[in-house]
């Protein structure tokens, strides 16, 4: 096979023995040649039992369509709870279609389902969503590493590739999403085991500092330098054994988890496909990403001069005239907008 091209999040393309042989999302195989209503609907009802359809063509022929499917892990839905419990938003962040994301996001119980997300999206899915609150990233893969980086704390699958464990500030070595809850008790408890330690150290220092200086010697009050070597010793002790109880922690025992307040969804989550007229090479898409990107709340998931289209994620606050304006700006028209909620 010669001409070989990785779409990012979208397909693959070779040529073999002369012919054009492509595969990929139906979104992306559409754009390329005009499919029928049936297979769209086959396509459609796949996509609504959780399966990801994958369509292939020899030049602009269609050939064919198969469906992959994620399987959830046993103990993801559980670990999903106790996060939820722990007062924490979890949310999905997929390059599957909407119908299939909607429809695995429902089978593992997650508070909002982001789809449609090209690899460099997710980083910038990431920034808007710290907006709103302190942001934990999960992933596994090499797509996953510029989120993992951009989150305030990235976790890693044990299992996953090399780039985004070195990406990632924690990484879980079972590979089993029940340890990021536990990993959560664990960091909650070393944080108390810390608080405590300085407590009890100011309230020590606070007594036996001005006692040992001798501030108190006019009102009959000394420290015997044996007793204050002794005092010390036990105050490290004490320490130390508080933080030793840290090997005593339940990582796994739920009924002593604290709720926090979870940050809240800022408006209904979109995706808009923009229409633009003008885009002529890769440069002007560069334009048009850059000015896109300048408008708050706005990330931007895929420009494609070839198909006259942008496709940007952002809340149904942000208005469409914003859009066209930025757009207009950087020289370029838009004909139409179309928004989808995710």
């Amino acid at each position: 096979m010669t001409a070989f091209t990785a779409h990012a999040g979208n397909g693959l393309s070779g040529t073999l023995d002369g012919k054009r042989l492509t595969g990929g999302s139906l979104r992306f195989i559409a754009s390329r040649s005009p499919l029928s209503p049936e297979t769209e609907q086959a396509a459609n009802a796949w996509s609504e039992q959780g399966k990801t359809p994958l369509l292939f063509l020899e030049d602009e022929t269609f050939l064919g369509m198969i469906a992959v499917a994620d399987t959830i892990k046993e103990d993801s839905p559980a670990a999903i709870r106790q996060l939820q419990a722990m007062g924490i938003r979890v949310v999905m962040l997929t390059g599957d279609n909407a119908r299939t994301a909607r429809a695995i996001g429902a089978q593992a119980g997650v508070d909002q389902v982001i789809s449609d997300v090209l690899p460099e999206g997710k980083e910038a899915e990431i920034r808007r969503l710290r907006q709103q609150g302190r942001v934990a990233m999960v992933g596994d893969g090499i797509n996953d590493a510029p989120a993992l980086t951009s989150a305030d704390m990235g976790i890693a699958i044990g299992a996953g590739a090399d780039v985004a464990i070195d990406a990632a500030d924690v990484v879980l070595m079972k590979s089993r999403l029940s340890d990021v809850p536990a990993a959560i008790r664990l960091s909650r408890g070393a944080l108390r085991n810390i608080h405590e330690n300085l407590f009890w150290a100011f309230f020590y220092n606070v007594i036996g500092i001005p006692l040992a200086a001798g501030v108190f010697v006019p009102l009959g009050l000394t420290l015997n330098p044996m007793f204050g070597a002794a005092a010390m010793s036990l105050s490290s002790v004490c320490v130390v054994s508080n933080a030793l109880r840290l090997n005593f922690c339940r990582l796994y025992d739920t009924r002593r988890d604290h709720k926090g307040k979870p940050a809240a969804a800022s408006g209904s989550t979109q995706t808009r496909t923009l229409h633009i007229k003008g885009m002529m090479c890769g440069n002007c898409e560069n334009h048009v990403r850059t000015a896109l990107e300048g408008i708050p709340g706005v990330s931007v998931l895929q420009v494609s001069h070839t198909a006259g289209t942008a496709q940007v994620l952002l809340d149904g606050t942000v208005a469409n005239d914003a859009l066209k304006q930025a757009v207009k700006q950087a020289g370029y028209k838009v004909t139409a907008i179309e928004s989808q909620e995710v």
